[in-house]
């Protein structure tokens, strides 16, 4: 019998799998700052939904909390985002603040390796891969300033952001090995400023894939995914990204199905996650249906593009493996 390893194993490498594996995530809000229910609850969503692959559900904002952000996290059970109410980058001259953080000293990266060695815990006999989310540098950044990256770029004083992003690089790469030495098969690496409606490619290459690439070549997993996100991707910067696992927004951002499959690499991917959050149906399985005649069940693992977002239909989300089963069977 196949597990899950080897599904996704072969999926990753191009290979026939016994059965479309597919993947599915959401946030979990008043959960994700506990370590150990953030743990049992990611192998609740797991084990209710029989995925295949295993994303942490980390909180959006762990990366920034050890370089002296304070957050407010609220509004997101509301459906809101979690907001950086102080922060110690509020000027350009405030980047020469932002200093190393070792993971031994660490505060918010120790509470999610933490969780991270507990799901791996529950998971053991189970041959089901982890990956661990991290974010890049870049977004690192941009949310330690308050979103105002881009406004001190555009001052031409870059030396201090420069040597902050490789701080972050530095202290994201030390992460990812920890990760990987605890047995995650692989990194979820999240980049938000790998967006035309963000920044500019120039500004993107020289401040965001010049140090993503850095962390992405210092995992060893077998099962690293790139999340690009956003409805206008940078794709032809990020389709060379040294990943196994190629995930965007499919069906509401370029590139298409058709188009992505030629990067001969895994997609992640193809269902729209508003459709899975308003409980249509026709649509989802319209999706699936389309998936399946473009890539056949190989070289995919069948996902939303991104997080579900609340309200969580539990209905809707068993309906995805059905849907599944049945096209598949035909």
């Amino acid at each position: 019998m196949t597990t899950k390893k080897e599904r996704i194993y072969n999926a990753v490498n191009g290979l026939k799998t016994d059965r479309q594996p597919y993947a599915m995530w959401t946030h979990l809000p008043g959960i994700d700052l506990d370590p150990v229910k953030l743990a049992e609850t990611t192998y609740q969503f797991y084990k209710d939904y029989d995925i295949d692959l295993i994303k942490t559900m980390n909180n959006g904002m762990y990366a920034v909390e050890d370089f002296g952000c304070v957050v407010d996290y609220s509004e997101v059970a509301k459906g809101g985002v979690s907001k950086v109410v102080s922060t110690p980058v509020n000027s350009i001259d405030d980047w020469k603040k932002i200093k190393p953080v070792s993971i031994e000293d660490s505060i918010a990266l120790k509470r999610e390796l933490y969780s991270l060695k507990l799901l791996l815990e529950m998971v053991k006999d189970e041959e089901v891969p982890v990956l661990f989310t991290v974010f890049s540098p870049f977004t690192t950044a941009n949310k330690l300033c308050g979103g105002k990256v881009l406004e001190h770029i555009a001052t031409g004083q870059t030396e201090d952001i420069h040597k902050a992003l490789q701080v972050i690089t530095e202290t994201t790469i030390e992460l990812v090995r920890e990760a990987n030495r605890l047995g995650a098969s692989g990194v979820y690496f999240a980049t938000q400023m790998s967006n035309y409606s963000v920044c500019s490619e120039e500004v993107f290459r020289e401040f965001g894939a010049y140090y993503d690439r850095q962390i992405l070549e210092a995992s060893e997993g077998f099962a690293d995914a790139v999340h690009c996100h956003g409805s206008d991707i940078m794709y032809d910067i990020l389709k060379e990204y040294p990943v196994d696992i190629f995930n965007w927004h499919a069906g509401e951002s370029l590139p298409t199905i058709e188009e992505a499959k030629k990067m001969n690499k895994c997609l992640m991917g193809g269902i729209v996650r508003g459709d899975i959050t308003e409980s249509n149906h026709a649509r989802i399985k319209e999706q699936i249906q389309h998936c399946w005649n473009v890539m056949g069940g190989v070289h995919h693992i069948l996902s939303p593009g991104c997080v579900i977002r609340y309200p969580l239909n539990t209905v809707t989300l068993k309906y995805i493996r059905e849907a599944i089963d049945e096209v598949t069977s035909k």
